[in-house]
């Protein structure tokens, strides 16, 4: 069904480059993992000077409309992650994404998990139509002012690393930063500049080298593995400042961008139209993940476009949601290669949706229904325990010139509304 697919991170250069139809079929056939990086990204052009003739808003809200919403999740954020890892509470990278605690709940004899829409994804419904809170203001000019922390002559400085004087390719710099990771000269002092690099409260640095102290003082990727990872990003970005790899360094947004592969390990697929990401994503990625280069996905998404468009209008009248619940099976499409890639198993499911009736829909949304209203669990249920998981969505029912939803679920969702 639409919103199934590979895991795939994007940046706001690749939303950008689609248009709406192009963003519909993005939207269907990948699995998103929105990282916060892209909303505050986003956010951030509230404060730009636009050329174009548009206003920072109406910007805003054309990203906005474009944002995936059928399949999408919300990634926590990375100094979240880091920081419980380096505490012991271990961030799996397992190539999904990693969303917040939800709301436990207990029916009869099954637990399970109820998914809030976060208010980020609140935030982008509200941008659609051009509603923006003064506190967001407030944060985007923030955000446009001061994107991070990262000091890169603190540290070309501590680690001895000539800034100017280095001649290095980008495969280089990643070795280089490698080393400096492992704490090959010296662990204990690895791991106090990941401390201080990532910006770990200083109250909790006693808790965090006594744990690795008792565990025999491991390298940084053993004691902490997404911390090292987060670590080696910000020691590569600045290794490649160093030896003019980045040919911009004071642009503010290329920090922005090297941020995203904080969040590589819980994809499959990373989309960019960026030049940064191009050269770098490659050397982070695992051989289970692959980058994809946003004008060639832009293409295939038009391919896509125009594979559907020829079908007949009664068909397309009912919905995405009736008739694409796989992409085309011609070896031809990027978007077909990627899912037998990542989801071999997806061409035994059939062209088509199981056939459904009424009263199994009723039943099915009964069941849901009760499931939300369920009352708290006596403890935190883990994704082990739950028997269920709802995530909570709005889905609009039409993107572009697609009509999404059937014409039934519009008016049900419609009479639902009425009735609240």
């Amino acid at each position: 069904m639409p919103g199934i697919g590979p895991i795939t991170i994007f940046d706001k250069s690749a939303l950008q480059s689609f248009n709406p139809d192009e963003a519909l079929w993005f939207d269907c056939f990948y699995k998103t993992n929105i990282t916060p990086l892209f909303y505050v990204e986003t956010l951030a052009d509230l404060h730009k000077q636009m050329r174009d003739g548009r206003t920072p808003e109406q910007i805003v809200g054309s990203i906005a409309y474009k944002t995936p919403s059928l399949g999408s999740e919300l990634n926590v954020h990375h100094h979240t992650l880091c920081v419980n890892d380096l505490l012991g509470y271990p961030v799996r990278m397992e190539r999904y994404p990693v969303i917040g605690r939800g709301r436990s709940v207990m029916t009869g004899d099954r637990m399970g998990i109820i998914l809030e829409r976060p208010p980020e994804m609140e935030a982008f419904e509200r941008w659609q139509k051009g509603e923006f809170l003064d506190v967001e203001r407030l944060f985007a000019k923030a955000w446009r002012q001061s994107v991070s922390g990262l000091d890169p002559k603190f540290i070309l400085k501590n680690f001895g690393i000539p800034e100017g004087q280095l001649k290095l390719t980008p495969s280089e710099a990643k070795s280089l930063a490698d080393r400096f990771v492992l704490g090959e000269r010296n662990r204990f002092d690895a791991l106090r500049a990941s401390l201080e690099i990532l910006g770990v409260p200083k109250q909790l640095w006693k808790e965090i080298i006594g744990r690795w102290k008792c565990a025999g003082g491991p390298p940084l990727c053993e004691f902490a593995p997404y911390a090292a990872h987060v670590f080696r990003v910000d020691m590569f970005f600045v290794i490649a400042l160093a030896a003019g790899l980045i040919s911009k360094p004071t642009r503010a947004s290329n920090r922005v961008d090297i941020a995203y592969l904080y969040y590589l390990p819980f994809c499959m697929v990373f989309v960019s139209g960026d030049n940064l990401h191009r050269m770098t994503a490659p050397l982070f990625l695992q051989k289970d993940q692959v980058f994809v280069w946003a004008p060639d996905l832009k293409a295939d998404l038009a391919k896509l476009d125009a594979h559907f468009s020829k079908f007949p209008e009664k068909v397309k009248e009912r919905g995405i949601f009736e008739f694409a619940s796989n992409p085309p099976k011609g070896s031809d499409f990027l978007t077909t290669n990627l899912w037998d890639r990542f989801l071999p198993s997806w061409r035994k499911r059939g062209d088509k949706n199981p056939r459904r009736s009424r009263k199994a829909d009723a039943e099915l949304i009964e069941k849901l229904d009760a499931m939300e209203r369920a009352p708290a669990a006596a403890h935190t249920v883990t994704t082990e325990e739950a028997s269920f998981v709802i995530s909570k969505r709005l889905v609009p029912v039409s993107l572009g010139k697609w009509r999404i939803v059937s014409p039934e679920v519009e008016e049900k969702s419609r009479s639902k509304s009425n009735l609240g």
